[in-house]
């Protein structure tokens, strides 16, 4: 029954290293940001780890992907989906809960996520 559990089929999906932080990215930027800009902005995420959790953040309608064709290269550029923009509020539901349980964070406290520069 575990499976058919609505909590553990999100979990499931949410709790994949990388995935929150490529939100919090998409999060930051005013409109779209591609592939590229992620991975720079994701040191030490690979590749196909980068790759992958895009595909699995646009199947689940927290990101858009819009491929540009009108340009060499070809780029794709990514964005939040209402969804997703809906989803940073648990985000910073979670960072509200460990500034006040887990951990002493003043500057953290003071921003939003969308200014972090980690």
């Amino acid at each position: 029954m575990q499976q058919t559990c609505t909590i553990y089929q999100t979990v499931d999906f949410i709790s994949k290293k990388w995935t929150l932080l490529i939100l919090l990215e998409l999060y930051k930027t005013k409109g779209t940001k591609r592939y590229s800009q992620l991975k720079s902005s994701l040191l030490d995420i690979t590749p196909k780890i980068l790759s992958s959790r895009l595909r699995e953040l646009e199947k689940h309608g927290l990101i858009t992907k819009t491929i540009i064709t009108d340009e060499f290269p070809i780029k794709c550029e990514y964005a939040l989906t209402e969804s997703g923009k809906d989803f940073i509020r648990i985000i910073k539901n979670i960072k509200k809960w460990s500034l006040q349980w887990k951990q002493k964070n003043e500057e953290c406290l003071q921003h939003d996520c969308k200014y972090c520069t980690l």
